[in-house]
């Protein structure tokens, strides 16, 4: 079987995926944010960015999926920002004015002091337009080993945009139809990241940032290009683990496991078809923007001195309640708002028939 025939967009696993990723993200956060190291250099490389990188593919492949199935400019865009900005500024907003004061509060500061300075709307403000640099308020949260940030998963999101971005362009100029331009642009990446990548900073660059994100979503929409193609098995699934397991030996693990993580994720998404993993509600965004701001809380109450495992645990519990009403009492919202403009503009007027649509 091919990953095209076993592929069903109303059928797969990939959201139970989505949540595994974004819970992966808070698993390795919770080592830096409790002021622990990992001493095993290939597991710091792969927990580091496998995760964040995984979403990466699964957009990479269902983004370009969207457009190709509705290439219509106003209403992609539409999608994905609603998507993707009701949730967020909600969290800005729970961050700035809620989250922020308790943290004050709990190491004796001034909690009015705080919210009467226009620090928490600058916070709002800035990230609220994926202003990456804009990380703290008013120089909270202080004491914590990762002192000064409240949200340090949202800065992925305008990368997520930018390319996003680059599919709506190659989509609107004809080019993302050209079976030629996805495997071109992937190698292209390759050589970039590759040629960006080396030495390897602490603090990463833009250029590297997009080579690293160029290289995930594109493999992502290389499998999609070629689903008719790609065998879907589990001994390749097991195969490709394997590889991105072993990429961990090398500084920049894409290089290796781009497609073989690509391949992983989504053949085995596609390949489970248990209802149990077919999830309805996805909590994965939610999950992934609200974490951060809750381990720097959990980090100020004093509990850095537990095990990363335990604060990881601590911090996934805590922050599940809050993705389930972000998802139920905003993100789902949003996207039925989607749903209802896609089908104004596509209403019929006169003598036309009624347009089969797939939702997307």
């Amino acid at each position: 079987m091919k990953l095209g025939q076993v592929f069903d967009p109303r059928n797969n696993a990939l959201n139970a995926w989505r949540l595994i990723l974004a819970t992966g993200v808070i698993l390795w956060h919770s080592w830096p944010l409790t002021g622990h190291a990992m001493h095993y250099q290939p597991a710091v490389r792969l927990l580091s960015e496998v995760f964040v990188d995984g979403f990466f593919t699964v957009s990479g492949f269902l983004i370009t999926a969207s457009w190709l199935r509705r290439p219509r400019l106003w209403e992609f865009w539409v999608a994905r920002a609603l998507r993707i900005f009701p949730g967020l500024w909600v969290c800005l907003l729970v961050t700035a004015f809620v989250i922020a004061p308790i943290a004050v509060a709990i190491q004796g500061g001034s909690v009015a002091d705080l919210e009467f300075s226009a620090a928490p709307v600058d916070y709002v403000l800035n990230n609220g337009l994926l202003n990456i640099y804009h990380a703290g308020i008013d120089g909270t949260p202080k004491g914590v080993p990762w002192p000064g940030v409240w949200n340090g998963s949202i800065w992925t999101l305008l990368f997520e945009l930018l390319c996003y971005l680059a599919v709506s362009v190659l989509g609107v100029i004809g080019l993302l139809k050209r079976r030629w331009t996805i495997p071109v642009l992937f190698v292209l990446a390759v050589c970039w990241s590759a040629y960006v990548s080396y030495p390897t900073f602490a603090l990463q660059t833009i250029p590297q940032m997009l080579a690293r994100f160029a290289v995930v979503f594109l493999a992502g929409a290389l499998l999609h290009q070629f689903r008719n193609a790609i065998p879907a098995r589990w001994s390749l699934v097991a195969a490709s683990v394997a590889i991105v397991l072993a990429s961990g030996l090398v500084q920049n693990y894409r290089l290796i496991a781009a497609i073989p993580l690509a391949y992983a994720i989504i053949v085995s998404g596609a390949l489970v078809k248990n209802r149990r993993l077919n999830l309805r509600q996805d909590l994965s965004y939610g999950v992934y923007i609200y974490a951060f701001p809750i381990q720097q809380l959990l980090a100020t109450c004093g509990l850095t001195g537990l095990h990363p495992v335990f604060f990881f645990l601590l911090a996934a519990a805590a922050t599940l309640p809050l993705a389930a009403l972000s998802w139920f009492g905003m993100e789902k919202r949003a996207l039925s708002l989607k749903t209802r403009l896609q089908r104004s503009r596509s209403a019929p007027t006169g003598n036309q028939r009624p347009e089969q649509t797939v939702p997307g």
